[in-house]
């Protein structure tokens, strides 16, 4: 992790920081077919994207970036 987001992260005069949203909504929206999500077996699994088509949440998380989150999470879903 870059040293100078664990500078401003650490420090007390830090700004608020603003997290990424829906990470499972933002992806719905794309409308993927079971093929995207790598077969019928995967379909619906939105943690497999990063295997099967990593663009789809590539472009997630540079929305969140373009809106102004400070932190993205991972693409993962309590599982």
């Amino acid at each position: 992790m870059n040293s100078s987001f664990l500078n401003r992260l650490h420090s007390p005069d830090r700004p608020v920081l603003v997290f990424d949203g829906g990470m499972g909504t933002n992806l719905q929206v794309q409308n993927l077919t079971a093929e995207d999500f790598g077969g019928a077996e995967y379909e619906g699994c939105n943690e497999y994207l990063v295997h099967s088509k990593p663009e789809a949440v590539a472009k997630v998380h540079r929305g969140f970036l373009e809106a102004g989150s400070d932190v993205i999470e991972t693409d993962t879903f309590g599982g």
